[in-house]
């Protein structure tokens, strides 16, 4: 079996409310592989959220460690973990947070602005991206001059830009009509193909989650079953009934 890109071991995660711990995550253990797709779901108050964030690295858990391609992130400096993010993750969330004064282009850009990437060749990329979206004649229309859709595609070629390994998206379609989320979850799957970059995906839509190859279903804090469809890496063992990666190994 490959290398995976992501392997999280017996992570939790709680906050303090009135003086006492409230317990979010509970020793959650995933692996996911490179340009895998898979998907997140659950009620509301599961956790899948907070998992994301932590996957993320917007949050750290309280217990547990997370590694990306081999390395664990959650040692990581705030300031390594702000170029981590920047660098090697992509997010997309339900509310496209798109600047409303910049354009399509200059929103698209943006990630690689903060990085002081060289403008010219920023544009390059970001006018490809928009192209492969489907917004070729959107490039400097601002948000407010884009319908809900084309909003979201702007936010998935932005959270594309600087090629991250992994992708996060945060209830993608969650604001949008039956036929464009349809129409976005048929692109999300095209551009895994296209990119081979790896996508997870919270949603509470159903038609998403049955046309994923996998699933992750998620209740009160802990991973309930964690279930593939069609070929794929050999399943883990179980513990307690719930599919578990083996212990990574640690360097050193």
């Amino acid at each position: 079996m490959s290398s995976p890109l992501v392997v999280i071991e017996h992570v939790k995660k709680s906050f303090v409310h009135e003086g006492r711990d409230v317990p979010i995550l509970k020793d959650i253990d995933l692996r996911i592989d490179h340009g895998e797709m898979l998907c997140i779901v659950g009620p509301s108050g599961a956790g899948k959220s907070t998992l994301l964030h932590l996957l993320g690295t917007l949050d750290l858990p309280s217990e547990g460690s997370i590694y990306f391609e081999g390395d664990n992130i959650t040692s990581y400096s705030s300031a390594r973990l702000a170029e981590f993010r920047n660098h090697r993750i992509g997010f997309v969330f339900q509310f496209h947070h798109l600047l409303p004064e910049f354009t399509a282009l200059e929103n698209v850009t943006m990630p690689g602005r903060i990085r002081g990437e060289p403008l010219r060749e920023l544009t390059a990329r970001a006018q490809h991206l928009l192209e492969e979206v489907g917004l070729k004649e959107r490039l400097t229309h601002r948000p407010g001059e884009l319908s809900g859709g084309e909003q979201q595609r702007v936010a998935l070629a932005r959270a594309l830009i600087m090629n991250p390994k992994l992708v996060l998206a945060d209830e993608p379609t969650g604001n949008l009509d039956t036929n464009t989320g349809t129409a976005m979850h048929e692109l999300l799957f095209r551009l895994n193909q296209t990119h081979g970059t790896t996508f997870l995906v919270v949603t509470h839509s159903q038609d998403l989650a049955h046309k994923m190859p996998r699933v992750v279903h998620m209740r009160d804090g802990r991973i309930e079953t964690d279930e593939r469809s069609g070929p794929g890496p050999t399943p883990f063992p179980e513990r307690n009934g719930v599919a578990q990666p083996p212990s990574h190994e640690r360097n050193g």
